[in-house]
């Protein structure tokens, strides 16, 4: 099975360099100068890794293959991908091992069913699709709130702060305390405590 290790952005000056887009949480094992990464399209590579840099929390690499910016243009697009290995982390997972896993929350409650993941800038997000409305909500995938994977039982255990999740607003209660902006007069005309 292939991983995606990154996607290839836009040439970056005139010798070859490309930014990259990371897919993986170890660069310096995926990326290691010398090693041949096979691409999709397959017609693009394999590729060899000439050196990678980060600057500013972006990442650049240059190939074996690529010499000049022409080349590096073509290459805009392109994802890198790698033969999975058996020694991978054992917290990691695959966005395929996470689609179909049902949802529930830390009460035991069901709450949807996991439609994939996506990879945005601040971190991987989990698409749930909420049982019932078939609201799609995008899940932080980060341990405070989704603290249980549990691939082999078919779940994911998730622990969402009020808000998050779209089921959160049938249950949200309005007081006349919380209505209108602060500072308003209240319905029967007084003024809000913190007023003078």
């Amino acid at each position: 099975m292939q991983l995606t290790v990154a996607r290839i952005g836009r040439a970056h000056g005139l010798r070859g360099e490309v930014a990259i887009d990371l897919r993986t949480d170890d660069p310096g094992r995926r990326l290691a100068d010398g090693q041949v990464l096979h691409t999709d399209p397959a017609a693009a590579g394999p590729l060899t890794v000439a050196g990678t840099r980060s600057q500013h929390g972006k990442w650049f690499a240059r190939f074996v293959e690529v010499a000049d910016r022409t080349g590096a243009e073509a290459l805009q697009g392109v994802v890198l991908v790698v033969e999975a290995d058996d020694d991978d982390e054992e917290d990691a997972w695959y966005p395929h091992e996470l689609t179909g896993l049902r949802a529930e929350h830390v009460d035991g409650r069901l709450l949807g069913t996991i439609a994939g993941l996506e990879h945005l800038p601040a971190h991987d997000v989990l698409v749930l699709v909420e049982e019932g409305s078939g609201v799609r909500t995008l899940v932080p995938f980060v341990h405070a709130i989704v603290p249980v994977v549990d691939v082999p039982g078919g779940r994911v255990v998730l622990d969402p702060p009020g808000g998050l999740l779209a089921s959160d607003v049938e249950n949200l209660v309005v007081s006349e305390e919380t209505v209108g902006p602060a500072g308003a007069r209240s319905a029967a005309g007084e003024p809000d405590a913190d007023e003078d």
